[in-house]
């Protein structure tokens, strides 16, 4: 699968790796600021935490 995506991405050696790094950084943001909420959301339960005193 990786050698696959190698050998479509454009350019030579420098821009194939910055076009990889900027794919990972776009797929890190959207795992951190959308799925892993959205899953959390989904699994944890909500725990309202109040100190009566």
């Amino acid at each position: 699968m990786y050698a696959a995506l190698w050998r479509i991405l454009p350019g030579p050696v420098w821009v194939r790796i910055l076009i990889l790094l900027v794919l990972l950084a776009a797929v890190l943001f959207v795992l951190a600021f959308w799925v892993f909420p959205w899953i959390d959301y989904l699994t944890a339960p909500v725990q309202d935490v109040t100190v009566d005193r």
